[in-house]
């Protein structure tokens, strides 16, 4: 268990991402992979956020991120998707006809979980054992 720490906190919040292409469309390859890892880790670092794992398919991607509290996930979502898709078309454009239907890459929506620590059972279990006060 490897925690951070912030100016005023000690944390380890992951979150496991998809996101998927418009209309599902199976427009990646490995080289495009490996490109938006890069531009994935890229945006992750602006924001302080560690990439720990990445993989994907022909129209999604899996990402593991380990992020601090001050970041809000939609807002490093919006982020990943929208540099990704910009920076994408620039490295890649033999994929701006089959990928970028209606002019955008990613469906608008996504699957965000958190993941780690003790299960949800566990740590209610914790929470009502506490010693209260009388």
């Amino acid at each position: 268990m490897e925690l951070r720490k912030g100016r005023r906190c000690v944390f380890m919040l992951h979150a496991h991402m998809i996101f998927i292409t418009k209309y599902r469309g199976k427009v990646f390859t490995d080289r495009h992979l490996k490109t938006l890892e890069k531009i994935f880790r890229s945006v992750c670092s602006d924001f302080e956020v560690e990439l720990e794992e990445f993989n994907g398919g022909q129209d999604h991607v899996h990402i593991l991120v380990n992020y601090p509290p001050k970041v809000a996930v939609s807002k490093l979502v919006n982020s990943l998707k929208g540099v990704s898709s910009r920076r994408l078309k620039q490295y890649h454009p033999e994929l701006i006809k089959p990928a970028y239907m209606k002019n955008a890459l990613w469906s608008p929506s996504y699957f965000a979980g958190s993941v780690g620590g003790a299960p949800i059972e566990v740590l209610k279990q914790y929470i009502e054992q506490q010693d209260r006060p009388h």
